[in-house]
């Protein structure tokens, strides 16, 4: 899964309620994660940390130690960005900031060969899929404002990742939007397991994901867990890590038995395998 690399500290300016930032991540480049942990010798009441134009998802570990995590979208361009952090240290507001430098990445590209269905849809089937992002641009919008998600998350099934995220596809010879999940190699029936705790807010079937369950896991963290057999949960269920919520099938757009596990931090797409190494267990 990587190695968790420190990539920089931060202090800020007042030297009684200084603050300090460490960040790791497996790297910095689209697609992956990065963790800041702020810490102080006094108490930190209140932390808000933002990058990209949007708030990052905060929590508390401790009375003087907070925890943020950035996604970095695949579509994400190379360049510098800064990371603001404004906490309530001890009663005395502080701020910080601290650059990030985005490195390029390049995405494969693969092609493959699916019912024909799936890429030059009638009429009525291109309503239902303008019907089903539309949706799904309002279950983004709608996370728990607390974390429901425990420490570590945890592989939804034992097959191997075959990579995948981010690439570019051309399916029977049309270009289409890169795949925002990872692939795991399962065999049909395989038991799918919650990759963390949260509430079920969707558990249906879809035109592109098949059979498809999303977990909210708050503050903005989704997994979406697609082209399964069978759904074991409904909307509005809370499920712990490792509970079984389905199992693998080739619902939907597939060429085969698979598992695509797709996470959602902040809006960002990022790769399954990058949380797992960074809010995975560690070794």
């Amino acid at each position: 899964m990587g190695i968790l690399v420190v990539l920089g500290v931060a202090r800020a300016t007042s030297a009684a309620d200084a603050i300090q930032i460490v960040t790791a991540a497996r790297s910095v480049q689209p697609g992956e994660v990065v963790l800041f942990t702020a810490s102080a010798a006094a108490p930190i009441d209140a932390l808000r940390a933002r990058a990209f134009d949007r708030d990052l998802p905060a929590f508390r570990l401790d009375t003087r130690t907070w925890q943020a995590v950035l996604g970095i979208d695949l579509d994400t361009r190379a360049d510098s960005y800064q990371v603001s952090f404004d906490a309530l240290v001890d009663g005395q507001n502080v701020e910080t900031t601290i650059v990030l430098a985005v490195r390029g990445r390049v995405f494969a590209t693969r092609t493959l060969r699916v019912d024909d269905a799936f890429v030059n849809p009638a009429e009525p089937t291109l309503q239902r899929i303008a019907s089903e992002a539309a949706e799904f641009a309002r279950v983004w919008e709608q996370s728990a404002p607390t974390r429901l998600w425990s420490d570590a998350f945890v592989r939804p099934v034992p097959g191997r990742a075959t990579g995948g995220f981010g690439t570019r596809s051309i399916v029977n010879g049309h270009s289409r939007q890169p795949h925002g999940g990872t692939d795991f190699l399962s065999p049909a029936g395989t038991a799918i397991h919650a990759p963390n705790s949260g509430r079920v807010v969707v558990a249906r079937e879809l035109y592109f994901t098949g059979n498809t369950v999303v977990i909210d896991h708050g503050l903005g963290v989704f997994s979406l867990l697609a082209h399964l057999s069978v759904i074991d949960v409904h909307v509005g269920d809370g499920v712990t890590a490792g509970q079984i919520v389905g199992q693998v099938g080739a619902t939907g757009r597939v060429t085969g038995p698979h598992l695509h596990w797709a996470v959602r931090i902040g809006g960002a797409r990022v790769d399954p395998v990058a949380v797992l190494a960074i809010l995975g267990a560690k070794p």
